[in-house]
């Protein structure tokens, strides 16, 4: 191998538009004569020359929700507070609210509510504060003594 048998050119390079006949790309440059196309600045992206597009003959199909507008709410069951409480000892002094579960990094901190669900069992007496509770989990806390504080 010597210097002047290496190739540095990796890629072709690109055929100058009108630069006359000889260079087979001048004068119209390979566009065609008049028309839209042959002008500068001109897109037509699904132009079917008069034809309806595909995307209009086609139905309109599903849904889309708008998940900016969409509420965080954490939902939590009691077995899940039992397990919280069983393995976390902190928390039995302290009222079980939303603050509390995004310190200790149970709950992530995007959500902005918190709701009780009823799913499971609770063994201890528990001062619960949340946004929302399911009728079932109402009754089992209250059952032990609980007591419940609804935040708006």
């Amino acid at each position: 191998m010597k210097l002047n048998t290496l190739n540095s050119r990796k890629f072709k390079s690109k055929k100058r538009l009108g630069r006359g006949i000889g260079s087979s790309k001048g004068k119209t440059c390979g566009r065609g004569h008049k028309g839209q196309k042959s002008r500068s600045g001109v897109a037509i992206k699904s132009f079917e020359g008069g034809q309806m597009p595909l995307y209009r003959r086609l139905p309109k199909r599903g849904f889309k929700s708008n998940i900016k507008n969409k509420k965080k709410i954490a939902m939590i069951n009691l077995s899940k507070i039992q397990l919280i409480v069983t393995k976390h000892k902190i928390l039995l002094n302290n009222k079980i609210n939303l603050t509390n579960l995004q310190k200790s990094k149970l709950i992530n901190k995007k959500f902005t509510k918190i709701k009780i669900l009823g799913s499971g069992d609770i063994k201890e007496k528990l001062d619960i504060e949340a946004n929302s509770i399911s009728k079932s989990a109402k009754e089992k806390v209250e059952k032990l003594g609980g007591k419940i504080t609804l935040v708006k």
